[in-house]
């Protein structure tokens, strides 16, 4: 038979005082808060245990409280080396289910008491091995010993009934490497201990940070056949940890800390420069030299203090005792929803930005369950009415506008809505403050359609401005949104329709009901069984700026014919345009100057070829002098028509500069 190591040694624990958990704090952002409490006596040690991921956090906000005075001695943990470099350490092997003939090869030389019955062999180790099966025996584990009478014998280590280690350093040594070996098969577990300092008994107590899930939230909204609505919070908590919570003061903190994950637990280490003396093959004197001048020593002193202060919280606010809660009776096909006499027990009271429900009386949840607890009911200020966000359907929403009187702070969360006893549909809630209110829908209303058509008006301008030559026009568009809303029930509603704020545009003559980062909220009263209109009209302004030296004359007239201008301005509007005109038709001038000597170019060219040709050709005179005389009469009207393009750009640059002159005296 093999033996095995784990066989060998057990290893004992001695026993910790235990710190049951007292207080858990559960929050929204991956964390929950311990308060642990018990008796530390004399010589003891408190052990925490904790899962290996939990450990960073625990490490970054541990805090121990000795009641009554005295002190502790010191916090020590489990580290977390890995375990090849713990085994390194000690002279045994690493690996899972060896036989012991693979440890004791590894002991050679060292003494060791076997016992086969009633015989003891004693001796020093030369090696071990596993023998291969024969036909007479089979697979089995030989030791070779060097026994204390000076044989060499090979021992069945299978036939030992007892192996004993004579060094006794060696038999603690083997103790520590089983531990090790049984730390690492359960590495989720790592411990903190709290080791006492004085010879009396103490009431400790040790507050942490873990991380833990949070706790989920979920609301009844109810309303009534007749009265007020009432709302309804029940808190979803489960305990992930090792052990029971039982009978602890929970409390159930809303709100978005900043929290993080810092490695504390894994040690770290720094890459060190390697630095060698010269070796020299001997040593030779040395003069040293003499000091010129004394010194004081140096010393480096620090110190580290502490300090904690708690500031009494405000005074909590009064629990309100639940009257109603939801039961479901079925009578027939409908389900109805009676109440019940649950009592809700929490205070609820700010923590800074945060707010906190404490449960009043203590909360018991096994260790691997969840419990759903209820932290709030009383009667809240809703409303039920439509909205309606132009998603696509032509029927609004059922909706319910929850203005959050409670005093409380309502973490965000489903939301199941009943109306009349009723299942009406469901919704989510954002986190909402005291005083703060939100608009839930939970239900399509069949019972109203809704449609939408789009028009707009052309730019009309509002304001034109000159200044430095440069002209500013100030127009604006308006466009309508004409929502159609029919209601084929025989009950008035109350609408909500939601109309997105577009950049650049703001309403005409109206108000929203509310305003979001995203839109308008206009609340329109719909009359039973009837068809209504709503128009959302807006308006864009625009405003464009042009050189008047580059406007042409038809777009300058625009702004002269504009009702906005005043006389004095329209009067320096069309100064300008008056010349402009001029200005314009010198150019055209120019141009049908310049394309009339053009084509006079090209028709002497032509004569030119042509008297080339019949200079060469006998017989030609009479042609040749009457090309000539044609060529003579359009050389004088080139000339003409030069001086007169030389004119028209003289006036060209005259008006130029004219229109110049009066653009920069421009300005209203």
């Amino acid at each position: 038979m093999r033996i095995l190591i784990a066989s060998l040694v057990a290893v004992a624990c001695a026993a910790a005082a235990e710190l049951n958990v007292k207080r858990v704090v559960l929050f929204k952002h991956g964390v929950g808060f311990f308060e642990r409490q018990g008796e530390l006596g004399p010589g003891e040690s408190a052990r925490l245990d904790f899962k290996s991921e939990e450990m960073n956090d625990v490490l970054k906000s541990l805090t121990v409280n000795v009641q009554g005075g005295g002190a502790i001695a010191g916090l020590r943990y489990d580290s977390s080396i890995p375990l090849a470099e713990k085994l390194a350490e000690l002279p045994f092997p690493a690996g899972e289910r060896l036989p012991l003939s693979t440890l004791l090869d590894h002991l050679r030389g060292s003494p060791l008491e076997l016992k086969f019955g009633a015989q003891t062999v004693s001796g020093t180790i030369v090696s071990a091995r596993m023998a291969a099966a024969t036909e007479e025996h089979g697979e089995r584990e030989v030791l070779t010993l060097l026994t204390n009478e000076g044989d060499i014998r090979a021992l069945d280590l299978t036939a030992a009934t007892a192996v004993s280690f004579l060094d006794a350093r060696l038999q603690l040594q083997f103790k520590d490497y089983l531990a090790t070996l049984l730390q690492s098969r359960s590495r989720e577990r790592r411990s903190v201990y709290i080791d006492s300092a004085d010879s009396g008994r103490r009431t400790i107590q040790a507050n942490y940070m873990a991380p833990m899930p949070v706790w989920k939230s979920s609301y009844r909204l109810v309303f009534p056949a007749t009265g007020d609505p009432a709302l309804e919070g029940w808190a979803i908590v489960d305990n992930t940890t090792e052990e029971d919570w039982t009978n602890v003061r929970l409390s159930l903190v809303s709100g978005r800390p900043i929290s993080f994950i810092s490695p504390l637990y894994e040690p770290k280490y720094v890459q060190r420069q390697v630095a060698e003396l010269s070796e020299d093959a001997a040593a030779k004197p040395e003069v040293h030299a003499a000091g010129v001048a004394g010194g004081a020593p140096g010393g480096v002193i620090g110190g580290i203090l502490g300090a904690r202060a708690k500031a009494a919280p405000p005074p909590p606010a009064p629990a309100m005792a639940a009257r109603e809660m939801l039961l479901v009776d079925a009578p027939e096909a409908r389900a109805e929803f009676a109440p019940s006499n649950l009592n809700v027990s929490t205070e609820g009271r700010e923590a800074g930005e945060l707010f906190e429900y404490a449960f009043t009386q203590p909360v018991t949840v096994r260790r691997g369950q969840s419990a759903m607890l209820p932290f709030l009911q009383q009667k809240v200020a809703a409303r039920k009415l439509l909205l309606y966000s132009g998603d696509g359907s032509v029927h609004p929403r059922s909706a319910a506008e929850i203005t959050n009187n409670t005093g409380k702070t309502l973490d965000g969360g489903p939301l199941t809505i009943y109306d009349a006893n009723t299942y009406a549909g469901e919704a989510l809630m954002e986190t909402t403050k005291a005083s703060d209110k939100r608009l839930i829908s939970y239900a399509v209303d069949l019972g109203t359609r809704i449609t939408a058509a789009f028009d707009s008006s052309a730019h009309t301008v509002r304001e034109i401005k000159a200044s430095r030559g440069l002209l500013t026009a100030r127009s604006a568009v308006r466009e309508t949104k004409t929502f159609t809303i029919k209601n084929v029930d025989a009950r008035a509603k109350t609408l909500l329709i939601e109309h997105p704020v577009r950049p650049g545009y703001t309403l005409i003559g109206m108000t929203p009901a509310e305003k979001t980062p995203a839109g308008y909220r206009f609340q329109v009263n719909v009359p039973a069984s009837a068809e209504t209109k709503f128009a959302v009209q807006e308006e864009r302004l625009l405003e464009t700026t042009t050189s008047i030296m580059n406007m042409t004359p038809d777009f300058l007239g625009q702004y002269v014919s504009n009702r906005t201008l005043s006389a004095a301005a329209r009067q320096q509007v069309q100064t300008v345009l008056d010349k402009k005109r001029e200005l314009a038709a010198a150019v055209r001038d120019d141009q049908d100057t310049g394309k009339q000597i053009e084509e006079m170019f090209r028709d002497q060219q032509r004569i030119r070829e042509n008297l080339s040709a019949l200079n060469r050709v006998s017989g030609q005179q009479e042609q040749v002098q009457r090309y000539s005389r044609e060529l003579a009469e359009q050389e004088a009207r080139l000339s003409s028509l030069r001086d007169q393009q030389s004119q028209l750009r003289k006036r060209r640059a005259a008006l130029e500069s004219e229109i110049a002159a009066s653009i920069e005296k421009m300005e209203f």
